[in-house]
């Protein structure tokens, strides 16, 4: 264990990353238990990072506007194929966002078959580089986070109907893969909304969030302590942070015996 790793130029930044994808995430990750298409995130982020594999394959500037415009590109792409299997085959649609998971994935593989670096390209798709975000990307972030946010509270989401749902996805999913990796993505959406399922209205919010958020700063700093893999740490920490709870409020309900 090392105290000095614990560096908040660092931790900080990675931090405030954590917490604008929770926000967007959240209510996101509640509207997907409620529909029923847990796999969607997975999904998506996996056809978005298919399009950042892509523009880097065609030799796009990493982390330019050309690779960002390539991963909203194929996440809409994906959206919108989704709206239309939603349409015609609504009793399928779990199964086949597992098919367009896989088939992404897989076609990620492919591209990467060639590249030398191909396997660290994969890993930082999955687990992402939240300690290394900086200024620009956390106010990227930021701008995308306060659109869908607005999106959301003022309904324009719902009037758009399906497409406007999975719209919203691919464009948060989008913004957040980049920074903090698929499986980060699916725990961020799932973890926190799966937790508070008992409960209802903003009060179900606050809670997700601060369990969100718990969990985010707790797995940075067991991270940065044990020198450890700060997205895998996260996933753990989210999970044992709803865990605590889901005890906590089970114990509560129980009562005395």
């Amino acid at each position: 264990m090392n105290p000095s790793a614990l560096d908040w130029g660092i931790l900080g930044p990675a931090l405030i990353a954590g917490l604008l994808v929770l926000a967007t995430h959240v209510p996101l990750g509640m509207q997907v238990l409620d529909r029923g298409i847990v796999f969607i995130d997975l999904a998506i982020a996996q056809i978005a990072g298919l399009g950042v594999i892509a523009a880097d394959s065609l030799g796009l500037p990493e982390g330019g506007i050309a690779v960002q415009a390539a991963a909203i590109c194929a996440a809409l792409a994906g959206a919108l194929l989704l709206t239309w299997t939603e349409r015609k085959a609504p009793e399928q649609q779990e199964a086949l966002i597992g098919v367009m998971f896989i088939l992404a994935a897989c076609a990620g593989i492919l591209l990467l078959a060639g590249n030398p670096h191909g396997g660290e390209h994969l890993k930082e798709l999955l687990v992402g580089q939240i300690l290394w975000v900086d200024a620009p990307q956390l106010l990227g972030l930021a701008a995308v986070s306060a659109l869908l946010l607005a999106a959301l509270a003022l309904g324009w989401v719902e009037r758009l109907g399906r497409f406007g749902f999975y719209a919203a996805f691919a464009l948060a999913v989008t913004a957040s893969v980049q920074r903090v990796g698929v499986y980060l993505v699916f725990s961020s959406l799932i973890i926190p909304a799966l937790a508070t399922r008992a409960l209802h209205g903003r009060r179900r919010q606050l809670v997700a969030y601060a369990l969100g958020a718990s969990g985010y700063a707790l797995g940075l700093v067991l991270s940065a302590l044990l020198d450890l893999p700060s997205g895998a740490v996260i996933v753990w920490t989210l999970a044992a942070c709803a865990a605590g709870y889901a005890a906590l409020g089970s114990e509560v309900r129980s009562g005395p015996r």
